[in-house]
């Protein structure tokens, strides 16, 4: 298991509930939690490795078949992950000498909700 502080866990009906922002502005907390989330995602080995991560059959990968695809040094690839799972975008699990990595579908929604458009707003940007 994780070390990790334990970040809350969301319901389907939890992302639901937040409103995207171009209904209502973010709070304070909010924004900061979203930013961490935002920030993790802006750099390429970041992104890219999220997606590495998400792609990997079986949802979940190793962090021996992460380090492959790069150009730097095992140390970085490390690094780039603890920022993920810190921003609360990745789990992870010790087994054995390895620890394995998996997205959190939901940081994956609560982002996604809040970039979502209604399509009222939608039409009205066409």
């Amino acid at each position: 298991m994780s070390k990790q502080a334990g970040l809350p866990v969301l319901r389907q009906d939890d992302v639901a509930c937040c409103a995207p922002m171009v209904r209502e502005p973010l709070g304070e907390e909010a924004a900061a939690e979203l930013s961490r989330m935002f920030k993790a995602l802006s750099d390429p080995i970041r992104l890219r490795l999220l997606s590495l991560i998400a792609s990997h059959e079986g949802g979940e990968a190793c962090v021996c078949d992460l380090i492959g695809p790069f150009d730097v040094s095992q140390p970085t690839i490390s690094h780039h992950l603890k920022v993920l799972r810190e921003a609360g975008l990745v789990g992870s699990e010790r087994r054995g000498t390895w620890v394995y990595y998996w997205v959190l579908p939901e940081a994956l929604a609560k982002l996604s909700a809040l970039l979502e458009i209604p399509a009222t707003s939608a039409k009205a940007l066409a």
